[in-house]
């Protein structure tokens, strides 16, 4: 099994930033095995949507409506990927979701971090 640990939500006002960063673990064995990571976002009444993805070697996948204001990073050694977000909205709002997948296609997920954009 893969553990996920996402960090760095919280309230930011219109226009903020906020990096967050999510941590794998697991044995290490499994952690090999990990390919893509990503994030996914769920606002109430929603629902869950792809942010960005990034595979090991290097592959990224955005939303459309976010390329230029979210950036999606990974450092394999530290089994870590992170979500810069910028110039954030309000309707950005959502809990923030990371997501990992396998050579064997096992997709695991994060407990989830709030990020909340007031106007």
């Amino acid at each position: 099994q893969v553990q996920l640990a996402e960090s760095g939500g919280g309230l930011v006002q219109a226009g903020g930033s906020l990096r967050l960063s999510c941590v794998a673990s697991g044995s290490v064995f499994k952690l090999i095995l990990i390919n893509g990571m990503g994030w996914y976002r769920q606002a109430p009444g929603k629902q869950r949507e792809l942010v960005a993805t990034l595979t090991r070697d290097g592959t990224t996948n955005y939303a459309d409506s976010l390329k230029g204001r979210f950036t999606i990073s990974r450092d394999n050694a530290k089994n870590t990927v992170y979500l810069q977000m910028n110039s954030l909205k309000p309707e950005d709002t959502a809990a923030y979701y990371c997501n990992a997948n396998n050579y064997r296609n096992e997709n695991f997920w994060g407990q989830g971090t709030q990020v909340t954009v007031s106007s």
